[in-house]
């Protein structure tokens, strides 16, 4: 699939002077020059290494993008990470809590208005849900976008339970669900809907990036880097990941549970 979109991209500009032109885009492309793109690539190692025809990447691509699981993944995971990026550039004072809660305070108006029917847009229902039923929204996304109102105006930037809180729902619910979909052959006995695979990853990934986001606010003096603090964002991603593969996470929803127990937890060791 890959050497395809290569060759597609040679076919696309055989004339290297004028790559844009007219004449360029319906040239043909004569067959040797596939094989002289294939011997390239085979001469180039690194260039074969990064565009490998790999059945992985095709079977990822075909199941989570054609479905838009993978999209709505990579979403889930980078919203919340990517807003924390934000915290330490907001000023000091009272308010500004509050003020950074607003962005994801609007989104949770929006979930709900779209979630009750009071507002249509079938394009943003059918980017954010499984199955395009705008109800799906007052779940997952409605539990997300609140969560990450909460954490902003109640816990705020100096509180390691906000860092481990968003974590855990962005990067170790997010990567679980990929990994797990991929990998997961091997399921746990107390839930045939989970595996291995996604529980050890979900609980990899929570930790890593809390880990990584205590030591970007430490940079700005906002939290302090220490043993303790490390070994709490280490149970709080495992007990998060432990409740997450429980059954009744899946009857509730994983972005309330997951969310919950970490604050729970987080509470407790920090």
């Amino acid at each position: 699939m890959v050497t395809h979109l290569v060759y597609s991209s040679l076919h696309l500009s055989p004339l290297r002077s004028f790559p844009f032109s007219s004449l360029s885009l319906t040239s043909p492309l004569p067959s040797s020059r596939f094989a002289r793109a294939g011997a390239r690539l085979r001469r180039r190692p690194i260039m074969a290494a990064v565009l490998p025809e790999s059945t992985l990447l095709h079977d990822i691509g075909v199941s989570a993008l054609a479905s838009g699981k993978l999209n709505r993944k990579l979403v889930h995971i980078s919203v919340g990470l990517v807003f924390l990026l934000f915290w330490p550039h907001f000023s000091p004072g009272r308010y500004a809590p509050f003020l950074a809660a607003l962005a994801p305070g609007i989104n949770s108006v929006r979930m709900l208005l779209l979630g009750l029917g009071l507002w249509k847009n079938d394009a943003m229902v059918k980017s954010m849900s499984r199955f395009g039923n705008y109800r799906e929204l007052l779940k997952g996304p409605l539990y997300y976008a609140c969560t990450i109102t909460l954490a902003t105006s109640l816990l705020w930037r100096t509180s390691p339970i906000a860092i481990a809180l968003i974590c855990n729902l962005c990067a170790g619910d997010g990567v679980a669900d990929i990994v797990g979909r991929r990998f997961g052959n091997k399921k746990l006995p107390y839930n045939p809907s989970k595996s291995y695979a996604g529980t050890v990853s979900m609980v990899l990934a929570g930790f890593i990036a809390s880990i990584g986001f205590m030591y970007y606010f430490h940079l700005f003096g906002l939290m302090q880097e220490n043993r303790n603090t490390i070994l709490g964002f280490f149970l709080t991603s495992l007990a998060a990941a432990i409740v997450e593969s429980l059954p009744i996470s899946s009857d509730l929803d994983d972005n309330l549970t997951v969310p919950l127990t970490s604050f729970l937890v987080g509470s407790f060791v920090f």
